[in-house]
């Protein structure tokens, strides 16, 4: 059975490869099918697509997002699957949730030039043009600039969740997130929930309130998780009736060690697990 990456980053967000780049490297690792889920933007997922169909038909190229959402002041990722790239409504709601990470970058760069280092939002922008900037790219100018000593430690101790300069985004909430990826006709998943470090109950009492919201899957397989974590997201997804997705959660050379398709080395997300995600979408999208 091959593999499938249902989760993964390019350059328009915060991944090194470009969105030709990634699709070549996908069929070079012989995936089934990989979903392109950059950070609150569809930019590159069109030529994606349109790129995997012309150079690689054996291969299947899934447009998607990842949403950066607040829940109790801190992240929580939802991954949509089978986006219609092409409806107007998302591209409006996304400008919006653009303006609102803009004005996060704008708070957490002012909190950080008076804590004594300086980063202008403006900076931002030249340094990494035509992006959705996100913390990796705060952390990667911080290390160019010699402010930290690894990209790590940007979120050790300075722009990690409760760090003293960390600005959580505002009035984006998971519900949000999903009720924009169903109105799109899209797959909701909540992406990779172990991270989010909550107690077994609150995790269970969160993915039941998402539910209830519409999500519909869970991402029980992932880079990071030690296989008895991949059980229990497994064990968590059929317990509420919700679909299995996993992916690698690649960003190239941003985010060391990960590699497409098999994250660690380890990683194994079987094409089996994408039928049933591509009849939740209710459609196979065609260019």
């Amino acid at each position: 059975m091959r593999r499938i990456d249902l989760h993964t980053h390019s350059t328009c967000s915060d991944g090194s490869y470009s969105v030709h780049e990634l699709i070549d490297y996908a069929h070079e690792k012989g995936l089934a099918a990989i979903a392109l889920t950059d950070h609150d933007t569809i930019d590159g997922v069109e030529e994606a697509v349109r790129y995997g169909k012309e150079k690689y038909p054996d291969m299947e190229v899934i447009p998607g997002i990842e949403f950066s959402t607040v829940n109790e002041g801190k992240d929580v990722h939802v991954v949509g699957l089978y986006v219609d790239y092409k409806d107007q409504k998302l591209k409006d709601k996304l400008r919006t949730f653009k303006n609102a990470r803009v004005e996060r970058n704008r708070k957490m760069c002012k909190k950080l030039t008076d804590g004594g280092i300086p980063i202008a939002y403006e900076d931002l922008e030249k340094a990494f043009p035509d992006t959705t900037i996100t913390r990796a790219h705060y952390a990667k100018y911080m290390l160019e600039k010699g402010y930290i000593k690894s990209r790590q430690e940007a979120f050790d101790r300075y722009i990690g969740d409760n760090c003293p300069y960390f600005v959580p985004r505002e009035n984006i909430t998971p519900e949000m997130a999903i009720e924009c990826i169903l109105e799109n006709g899209a797959v909701p998943v909540l992406a990779h929930p172990v991270l989010y470090h909550m107690s077994d109950a609150k995790l269970e009492a969160l993915v039941v309130r998402l539910k209830k919201a519409g999500l519909k899957g869970l991402e029980a397989i992932y880079t990071t998780y030690e296989a008895y974590e991949e059980r229990q997201m497994k064990e968590l997804a059929e317990r509420q009736g919700l679909l299995i997705s996993g992916g690698s959660d690649f960003h190239g050379t941003n985010k060391v060690n990960i590699d497409l398709a098999v994250g660690y080395g380890s990683l194994f997300v079987p094409e089996d697990l994408l039928p049933p995600i591509k009849e939740a979408a209710g459609r196979r999208l065609e260019d």
